[in-house]
């Protein structure tokens, strides 16, 4: 009987040293960066952990911040509700049942004041899962640290910054692509120059993969759009070696362990030969540096607790396949955000693997496994071939607006969903190895009178500040907007003076329109 891949690469019954006569022999931290961007690697320094959260309201997210902070985490990341990423302010018709549901509410600076109470921005790295906002989200990031009296030449964190992706599998956008890829370009040129710590976008095949892509697909869809993105910065006039350092990415950690890896060892490499064929020449500029979520469309409602199991297996995947940064998924969040016990565990997990299991004390430790070095060599061959199919579209754009890439995620997305109704593919406790009765477990609930508190904060904020500043700030914006300057510097000045996240974004909808 034949085996597969998820990604549906033929699976040997053995391999040998026949299969990899083409072995990559370079070493950790050397071009192309197949075995680490960096020669030691975890020895050096463990991955930066995080866990991700947020919900609610600035208080009760702070709340858990703290506690996240206390039990070892040593980076933050930032969920924000529905209404802040696509750019309507909690007292929205259209916010109405979605303020602080799946992320935090964040209308207004004093929000961001609220979020990061009694945190140093200057001690701490912030990565916030923000895309057609998140000019807004750095903009009160940027007044916040500047009113902490910090150094924006030492802050540091990510905005995912990543909009392709949300057009091909996720669709929370606002703007039509041109514009929204010109705000883009305006982060990594502010930022170039004023903070220059910041990872100005995390290219994100996370979402690729939630939405049913293969392990192939995540990658060749990721860095084509990264493709993009670096061309674009090219036609602003940005010097790759300055801005391409600052480039990050996000990928998927999924249950089949080696192919996991492969996929990650395989992506550091393509990416490496991409930058150089663009135009890098710096070291540091060509190296993929990633973080890794585990897989959220892998757990399970059904038997949660196996879900802790899912988690130390893709955990262990992103760590063997040298990740940068990690977030561990907590095992009831099949149901709901997770309670702070699924937190615990979750990080206690990535602890467990850092100082018990032995996989950080080498580098790179399944190089040279016959099967791992085939499997990358696989893997990327394939992703080269749906990178040209792209490319011969004119581009990642272009194969969005063409919707290939849609189509083929859907294709895979029903391919994976076939093979588990007729049972080719085992999911444990969802279609084999069911029980009659489950024991319910506790779920995190959030209470519907959440909006009511932001919008009485939103009209208190608006009652106090300069309503002829808030306009002329505004104004400023649709200025910037219309005559191509960058528009990092009249947001900030907007925030600073209580211009809300909404007006913010509705004043930019009357310049570039809306994406339908």
């Amino acid at each position: 009987m034949k085996k597969h891949t998820d990604s549906g690469i033929e699976i040997k019954e053995v391999y040998t040293a026949n299969d990899i006569k083409n072995l990559s022999v370079e070493q950790p931290g050397s071009f192309p960066f197949t075995r680490g961007v960096q020669a030691d690697m975890y020895r050096g320094k463990l991955w930066t952990m995080r866990q991700y959260a947020g919900f609610s309201t600035a208080e009760e997210s702070n709340k858990r911040y703290h506690y996240l902070l206390s039990q070892g985490v040593s980076g933050l990341s930032v969920a924000f509700d529905l209404p802040t990423q696509i750019g309507y302010d909690s007292d929205h018709d259209l916010a109405e049942g979605e303020v602080g549901k799946v992320g935090v509410a964040i209308d207004s600076i004093e929000d961001m004041q609220r979020l990061f109470e009694g945190i140093k921005l200057e001690d701490v790295s912030t990565s916030m899962t923000i895309n057609a906002t998140g000019f807004i989200l750095l903009a009160f990031y940027v007044a916040l640290a500047k009113q902490q009296g910090a150094d924006l030449k030492k802050i540091s964190g990510t905005i995912q910054n990543d909009i392709l992706k949300e057009y091909a599998a996720r669709g929370t956008y606002i703007y039509p692509p041109k514009p929204s890829m010109r705000i883009i370009t305006d982060i990594f040129e502010w930022c170039s120059k004023e903070l220059p710590k910041w990872n100005t976008i995390s290219i994100s095949g996370y979402h690729i993969r939630e939405a049913g892509s293969t392990a192939v697909q995540e990658i060749a869809f990721t860095l084509s759009n990264g493709k993009a993105y670096v061309k674009a910065a090219l036609a602003k006039g940005l010097d790759i070696n300055v801005f391409g350092k600052r480039l990050s990415f996000f990928f998927n950690s999924h249950n089949n362990l080696f192919e996991e890896v492969a996929k990650f060892r395989a992506a550091r490499r393509m990416w490496a030969k991409m930058m150089k064929e663009l135009g890098a020449t710096d070291d540091k500029a060509m190296m993929l540096r990633f973080h890794t979520q585990t897989g959220g469309s892998t757990l399970t409602a059904q038997q949660p607790l196996n879900n802790i199991s899912r988690v130390t297996i893709q955990t262990m995947a992103a760590v063997l396949g040298g990740t940068q940064s990690l977030h561990t998924n907590g095992y009831d969040e099949a149901l709901s955000l997770p309670t702070e016990e699924a937190a615990r565990i979750a990080l206690r997990t990535q602890q467990v693997v850092a100082f018990e299991s032995g996989v950080a004390d080498t580098v790179d430790p399944l190089a040279g496994s016959y099967y791992v070095e085939s499997l990358t060599n696989e893997v990327e061959q394939r992703a080269w071939e749906l990178i040209a199919k792209i490319d011969a579209m004119g581009g990642s754009v272009s194969a969005i607006e063409q919707g290939f890439i849609q189509n083929e995620i859907a294709k895979s997305a029903y391919e994976y969903q076939r093979q588990i109704e007729s049972e080719e593919k085992i999911i444990v406790g969802v279609n084999k190895f069911t029980i009659d009765k489950e024991e319910p477990i506790p779920v995190f609930k959030i209470d519907d009178s959440i909006r009511q508190m932001q919008i009485e904060k939103i009209n208190a904020l608006k009652a106090k500040r300069s309503k002829q500043n808030a306009e002329r700030c505004l104004q400023n914006i649709s200025k910037a907007a219309s005559e191509g300057s960058n528009l990092m510097p009249p947001v900030i000045e907007a925030v600073e003076n209580n211009c809300t996240l909404g007006e913010i974004a509705d004043t930019l909808r009357t310049v570039f329109g809306e994406y339908k």
